[in-house]
């Protein structure tokens, strides 16, 4: 019965070079490896081997069936597989194009803003989210009472130090900056701050600043208002018109908050401007003497004015949208539109 066993695989290693499509293929499967094949017809005769015999040969069968069953698997896998290939490929299509990301709408926003600035010769300063008390508030001319520290306005860190917080603007930047480097400083602070707000269609917990600072030599208020003016032109159009209307802040004095008329209406009013043909762009001023005090720069020889705005407040002023959650969901619907 090994002679036969042997001769069989004889047959079978030939035929296998042989088949050349599934027609073939499903040949040498009901020839062999069916119930009423060859090998199960040498598989049933096992039981009239002496039993002396029947380990030898019965591993002999048990190879030759492995052998056969691996290979006719191997063969269909490749018929299938070339097969699925003719089928999917027709060389007449047009190809197939990847689809691209796009870039959020916010950071589109401030990649054009900082591409302004920079314009104007201004460098970029970032720094942590996390910092204390003394450089979001203390070095910054807030008073130990002010509203912004109290703790529905801010959020404090617990920790070992009790002065650690998300910071609730970019101007500590300013204060590193002043710190670290002697005048002329000319610059904008883009990132991330934090208010303990509630979260609705105008206000977010978390959001994005930019903010600018100049100190130099004779700088006064008309530089401060020819570089909100030029940066607004770019922004918004050579022919919007604006207004500075006095304000309060605790790092400036004077302090200003610009507007300008409504692009989307002309200054004719609209709902987003709230009928008044304005918009609030952002807020501005000198640096308070106090500011220049605590970061150690002589104020009888150098000036400087500081502005800021929000970033989400602007994209949402330039694509229209009305609920600011909606930068946020990332509803590709509408991200894609950008």
């Amino acid at each position: 019965m090994l002679n036969e066993i042997s001769t069989l695989r004889s047959q079978i290693e030939n035929e296998l070079l042989t088949i050349s499509s599934s027609e073939s293929l499903e040949q040498f499967r009901l020839a062999h490896i069916v119930k009423k094949g060859t090998l199960t017809g040498l598989i049933e005769r096992l039981r009239d081997v002496p039993k002396e015999d029947k380990p030898v040969i019965g591993k002999e069968l048990n190879l030759l069936r492995v052998f056969a069953e691996n290979e006719f698997a191997r063969l269909k896998e490749q018929f299938e597989s070339g097969k699925n290939q003719t089928q999917k490929i027709d060389v007449t299509l047009d190809g197939r194009r990847g689809k691209k990301g796009s870039i959020h709408p916010i950071m589109q926003t401030l990649d054009e803003i900082l591409s302004v600035f920079r314009k104007m010769g201004f460098s970029v300063a970032e720094s942590a989210d996390l910092e204390d008390d003394y450089h979001n508030f203390e070095a910054l001319n807030f008073a130990p009472d002010h509203p912004a520290r109290d703790m529905q306005d801010t959020f404090f860190i617990k920790d070992e130090r009790s002065d650690l917080l998300l910071r609730t603007h970019t101007s500590s930047v300013q204060i590193r900056l002043m710190q670290s480097q002697q005048p002329p400083i000319r610059s904008v602070m883009p990132g991330r701050v934090y208010r303990n707000e509630a979260v609705s269609a105008r206000s977010l917990a978390e959001f994005h600043q930019v903010e600018g600072l100049c100190i130099d030599k004779n700088v006064t208020f008309a530089e401060l208002k020819g570089t909100i003016i030029t940066f607004a032109k770019e922004m918004y159009g050579s022919s919007s018109e604006f207004r500075f209307r006095p304000s309060y802040f605790p790092f400036t004095e004077p302090s200003a908050e610009v507007d300008i008329s409504c692009y989307l209406c002309g200054g004719k009013g609209c709902r987003i401007c709230k009928y008044s043909g304005w918009l609030e762009i952002c807020g501005c001023g000198m640096v308070h003497p106090n500011v220049f005090k605590n970061c150690k720069i002589d104020t009888e020889i150098y000036s400087g004015y500081a502005f800021g705005f929000g970033i989400e407040r602007v994209t949402m002023l330039r694509t229209g949208i009305d609920d600011i959650r909606l930068l946020y969901e990332n509803d590709v619907r509408i991200l894609e539109q950008f």
